[in-house]
């Protein structure tokens, strides 16, 4: 391994050298850093997060946040009774609690911290200052290198974005700037490559956004109307909404729940369905796959 390390290491610092003596610009070096995949001397997947750690200095806050009108949040005067099922159900390790006003974020709250609030002796004392911690701030055109370095300097994984008059614009987690050089990160929510549909339990299937309507039909038996314009399930749901929903956000259409499980600023990543008992998949047995929920 190191030897190959070297070889490329020789390699790349012979064609930079070029006629000129160093790179000429960003493209090139990206460019020969592609050539070395092709050639085998490093790995396609280390190549793309080299390519990663050379765009993530170009890009700003703003181009990866989650916008404000997606974010979850809790108030300050909420009870522990509604505090509890929006942590659950948002599958966010982190949720940030406002004041009245939503420009007004006064400290995040940890889901494990919450761990507490699982006893009613501890509800009916809740004081939401004893779990709140600080909220850090940065401004949209903060760059993504600059913020990764501050998250593992102060050991923070959130902060809230502010526009040029102070009003929140969004947030952005450490795993937001990760992804943007190692690619998506993979959760329990992810469905593989080769299948759209996933059965979890009897009735609770988790299913990508992409999956087109006539596929998910099939396999279910169902009658999802295929609209003009709307191929995918994703579309489906968001033309029905009319707008592109939150994580957390459900739907019902034909006698099927669908819960959004994954959504960015751009797209619904994937759902958990929770389908009629009339129109289960027949070629499956019902307890094939059950993981549970």
């Amino acid at each position: 391994m190191a030897r190959d390390i070297n070889a490329t290491g020789r390699w790349l610092k012979r064609r930079l050298k070029g006629a000129s003596g160093e790179p000429q610009d960003r493209a090139q070096l990206k460019t020969l850093l592609r050539e070395s995949g092709e050639r085998g001397l490093i790995d396609a997947d280390a190549v793309t997060m080299l390519e990663g750690v050379l765009e993530v200095s170009d890009l700003q806050v703003r181009d990866i946040m989650v916008p404000r009108a997606q974010m979850i949040f809790v108030r300050r005067s909420d009870p522990a009774t509604r505090i509890l099922p929006v942590v659950v159900e948002s599958g966010h390790s982190r949720v940030p609690v406002m004041d009245e006003d939503k420009d007004d974020i006064i400290g995040i709250l940890l889901a494990k911290d919450l761990l507490r609030m699982t006893t009613a002796g501890t509800r009916e004392r809740f004081d939401i200052r004893e779990y709140m911690r600080p909220a850090v701030f940065v401004p949209e055109s903060k760059r993504l290198n600059v913020l990764l370095k501050e998250f593992r300097r102060n050991r923070n994984h959130m902060a809230i974005v502010v526009d040029e008059y102070g009003g929140v614009a969004g947030l952005c987690t450490i795993e937001d700037v990760i992804e943007q050089i190692v690619g998506q990160i993979d959760d329990e929510f992810d469905v593989e490559d080769e299948h759209n549909i996933r059965r979890d339990a009897e009735r609770q299937f988790t299913v990508r956004g992409v999956t087109r309507i006539d596929e998910f039909n099939e396999y279910f038996g169902a009658r999802l109307s295929e609209e003009e314009g709307v191929e995918t399930v994703a579309g489906l749901i968001m033309k029905q909404l009319g707008r592109l929903p939150r994580r957390g956000e459900s739907l019902s259409l034909e006698g099927f729940e669908f819960r959004v499980m994954r959504a960015d600023r751009r797209r619904i990543d994937t759902l958990r369905v929770l389908a009629p008992r009339d129109v289960l998949p027949v070629e499956e047995p019902a307890g094939d796959g059950a993981g549970g929920a």
